[in-house]
């Protein structure tokens, strides 16, 4: 399976899982089989809030599964619609978090616990 993770920093495994899919700088795209992987840029960073395109902004890069802190509910709406499964990272590495998901111990997002907009206008459950 691949899965890729949204982060801030170009640290292969060893990067921090970052808190919003939409905004991060990078995507760690993990192939569990193995534990080879990439790190590809975000070009839709700089999206306004609620206008996210969750396929672009993994740059064309084919995965079966996304692995956030936080994410906004169209862009899970999004992922899911094109057959993705969205799970909800805990604090800590790229490599903290493959380990969970491939032991079944982290949980899929639900819609209820999606980004609501930030700056006064909306709260996370992250």
């Amino acid at each position: 399976m691949k899965v890729a993770f949204p982060s801030q920093e170009d640290r292969g495994l060893d990067s921090i899982v970052h808190g919003h899919f939409g905004s991060a700088n990078y995507f760690v795209i993990v192939e569990t089989d193995d534990g080879l992987f990439d790190t590809i840029q975000n070009p839709e960073r700089d999206h306004l809030h609620g206008q996210c395109q969750p396929l672009n902004a993994l740059g064309g890069s084919r995965v079966d599964a996304v692995v956030a802190g936080g994410i906004g509910g169209g862009a899970l709406r999004k992922l899911l619609a094109a057959g993705l499964k969205v799970y909800r990272a805990v604090d800590g590495s790229v490599k903290d978090n493959l380990e969970l998901i491939q032991s079944a111990k982290l949980p899929e997002f639900a819609i209820n616990l999606t980004c609501g907009g930030h700056g006064g206008h909306g709260g996370c459950a992250h």
